[in-house]
């Protein structure tokens, strides 16, 4: 039933639940006054900055997936399908701003794949680019998230038999989804900051990189 249930909310995510990175760019400016124009301009701000926006994105997303928990998990068992349903959501989500802010978008198939084999890494499944060679491209997407449904399927049902009692299960189901998402999110994180820092190893010109304040940087906004 888990695996079902996460397989069905990630291919939602994959064809419903989509950061507008346009958007999300206009924001991030606005919020953090970055001036930056695309996503890719991220190679250039100090690397230390790009990690605390990245920290922000991590510690945003399990608050409200600990919120999500807290109130779908009232109804212990019951509320089991729904939950995982918004979880893989509020975790996909998660893993495109992380993508972003990292300076990679998803616009081309190439770098949707990349996304979803980040998403394979924070699973902390390792698929290799072998894995990407040996289907075709409107395949390698579906064939991941059978893998992340398996993997988050037995993951989160051997963690759930506390839920079992209703009302009392919202705390326990509240800490599951926080821990749960924190995972995923710090080994997204590793993901794309070596990837980010190949990128810059290529040699990005020192006086295009954005030294900005560590110290009092705005907090993003909730993952919702």
């Amino acid at each position: 039933m888990m695996q079902t249930s996460a397989r069905a909310g990630f291919l939602k995510a994959y064809q419903t639940v989509q950061i507008d990175p346009q958007k999300y760019l206009a924001e991030m400016k606005r919020a953090h006054r970055l001036p930056i124009h695309t996503w890719s301009d991220m190679f250039h701000v100090e690397e230390s900055i790009v990690h605390g926006y990245a920290n922000q994105i991590i510690q945003s997303s399990m608050r409200t997936a600990g919120l999500e928990g807290a109130g779908l998990g009232l109804g212990g068992m019951m509320t089991i399908v729904p939950d995982a349903g918004i979880l893989t959501a509020i975790t996909i989500r998660m893993l495109q701003r992380l993508s972003l802010v990292y300076g990679f978008e998803y616009q081309s198939e190439e770098e949707t794949t990349d996304l979803w084999m980040a998403a394979a890494s924070a699973a902390g499944l390792d698929l290799g680019r072998d894995f990407v060679g040996k289907h075709a491209a409107e395949m390698i997407v579906p064939r991941i998230i059978d893998r992340l449904a398996i993997k988050m399927g037995s993951e989160v049902a051997e963690k759930w038999a506390g839920r079992l009692v209703p009302v009392i299960s919202a705390g326990f189901a509240a800490t599951l989804n926080y821990y749960f998402v924190r995972a995923w999110g710090r080994r997204a994180q590793k993901h794309f900051a070596e990837r980010h820092r190949q990128v810059r190893a290529h040699g990005l010109p020192q006086s295009r990189i954005l030294n900005l304040p560590v110290t009092g940087t705005p907090r993003l906004r909730s993952a919702n």
